[in-house]
């Protein structure tokens, strides 16, 4: 059971992410498969392709609204339950925040009213701008809150003021064009239309094996197909990028993931399987291929890739610097004209956020102990068996979706997948795979972050609010039941209009329907 206010924030927001994110990645990806379907309407005059953007579009606004009511209240977390962090790093992190409330959800809000109230109001090309729009805001959305996630992972265009006490932004275009925020949005984006696509290909399935709306099942199967396919590779393509910038900016995240205890020659090689022993800082047994860790990681065969242990030792190092930049900061507080130890902070001041991680152990990080570092520098290390395992679990389920939408691509190509049954039924029974890989994406990223908030500048520690430990464990009750409730209605709304199918609309066209 928790017992402090730190753990149990953790818990709360990560909770909220996690049922936000159920959400997210379906709008994201079904948005765009709209656009292709009400373009090849305009295109080919073909009313199918018109029932199929406003059954679609009914599925994927059911889901933009159970997004839009979960999203909330995680940006007010920020000032409820993460008071200091958003006084410390605000100016910073809320900037692409403010911009994507104020531009791109408000265009995606807006596009999405046009969207379900134009389509007798708006003429064709008209409509079709509508759903283009609502696109591109849904997009934009995502693209600003991944910069200030990436700001997080890496935290580019900012430093610290002893004037202010606090993180300043010195540089936007910085912060804007990050790489790790650039290769997080296009690897997210990307997994979302995965996503959009897998739900499209396995309710399309389920029509047809029931022999159902078989017209309008074939033309949603194909597009889901091929959009798929070519999601799922540009999500593997991504990914490679995304890790090769964790390798870049964060090599404690990387080693975690690779279970690499011990700095190897260079190119290392990647852990396949292992065991990894967090009590004694190694595998009890792993099962490796030569260089490729090393290819992937490094785009070399020179660069090593430091291990677990280097890494502490490096860190060590850096504490005890930051240490020096802590005193330093403590000391100018009190006399702001006191130059020498502004000199000290100037010249300590990167590693300021290592020396803070002595506050876990001591007030006055003057007094800390070798032991208290050494304690300090293990921290920086997150627990590696479940960034190790997430992250396997996650590439495998992606390597599953890779061969399902080959072979619908490939039987699509042919024209003969209705009478493919095993095929059917496979997409089918991986509807959830693309939900439960973002979910696993969403864990490595965030845990492996830890012990920081904003990586190397601010521990998660210092970035809490003054709560009681009774206050987090009333709100986090009242989180999960009411975002259970949500889920519940969610699926319910989903598998209702998912059952009665394209008979929704009540044309007079489709199967089990009456013309209204």
């Amino acid at each position: 059971m928790l017992d402090n206010v730190v753990d149990l924030s953790r818990l709360q927001f990560a909770v909220t992410a996690l049922y936000h994110f159920l959400f997210v990645p379906l709008t994201i990806g079904m948005v765009w498969m709209l656009v292709i379907m009400e373009a090849v309407w305009l295109m080919t005059g073909k009313q199918v392709y018109q029932d199929m953007t406003r059954f679609w579009g009914k599925l994927f606004g059911i889901n933009f609204a159970l997004g839009v009511t979960t999203g909330i209240t995680m940006e007010f977390q920020f000032g409820t339950n993460w008071a200091y962090y958003s006084h410390y790093v605000g100016d910073i992190f809320g900037t692409p925040l403010a911009i994507e409330g104020l531009m791109a959800f408000f265009l995606e809000s807006t596009m999405i009213g046009l969207f379900f109230f134009g389509w007798e109001r708006l003429s064709r090309k008209q409509h079709l701008l509508v759903t283009i729009l609502m696109a591109i805001g849904t997009n934009l959305s995502a693209l600003w809150i991944l910069i200030a996630n990436g700001w997080m992972q890496n935290p580019v265009g900012a430093e610290f003021s002893y004037q202010t006490m606090r993180m300043e932004m010195t540089d936007f275009a910085a912060l804007l064009l990050n790489p790790d925020a650039q290769a997080k949005f296009v690897h997210t984006v990307s997994a979302g239309y995965v996503t959009g696509a897998m739900f499209v290909l396995s309710i399309s399935s389920w029509y047809l094996l029931r022999g159902r709306n078989v017209e309008f099942a074939r033309k949603s199967f194909r597009i889901a197909a091929a959009f798929g396919f070519a999601s799922i590779c540009s999500v593997i393509v991504l990914g490679d990028e995304s890790g090769y910038t964790v390798g870049e900016a964060q090599q404690t995240k990387l080693a975690a993931i690779e279970a690499m205890w011990h700095t190897e020659a260079a190119p290392a090689s990647f852990n396949l399987l292992a065991w990894p022993n967090e009590t004694r800082m190694e595998n009890d047994w792993q099962l490796s291929i030569p260089w490729v860790m090393g290819l992937i990681g490094t785009r070399s065969l020179s660069k090593e890739i430091p291990g677990i242990h280097e890494i502490m030792a490096q860190n060590r190092l850096r504490i005890q610097s930051g240490m020096l930049a802590v005193q330093a900061l403590e000391t100018v507080r009190r006399d702001r004209q006191n130059s020498a130890a502004k000199a000290v902070l100037e010249a300590h001041k990167q590693d300021l956020g290592f020396g803070l991680l002595l506050k876990k152990y001591t007030a006055d990080v003057a007094h800390a102990t070798p032991k208290m570092i050494a304690a300090a520098a293990r921290d920086t290390i997150p627990r590696v068996a479940p960034m190790f395992w997430s992250f396997r679990l996650m590439v495998g389920m992606g390597m599953a979706m890779l061969l399902l939408f080959g072979w619908a691509f490939w039987a699509s190509l042919k024209g003969n997948f209705q009478h493919r049954p095993r095929l059917l039924k496979l997409a089918l029974y991986c509807l959830p795979l693309p939900w439960l890989s973002c979910e696993l994406g969403w864990v490595v990223a965030e845990y492996g972050r830890q012990p920081w908030t904003i990586y190397g500048v601010l521990p998660t520690r210092l970035s809490v609010s003054t709560l009681s430990v009774e206050s987090l464990y009333g709100s986090l009750a009242g989180f999960v039941g009411f975002y259970t409730v949500l889920l519940v209605v969610e699926m319910m709304l989903m598998v209702r209009f998912a059952r009665q199918g394209p008979g929704s609309l009540g044309t007079g066209r489709y199967d089990n329907e009456t013309a209204h």
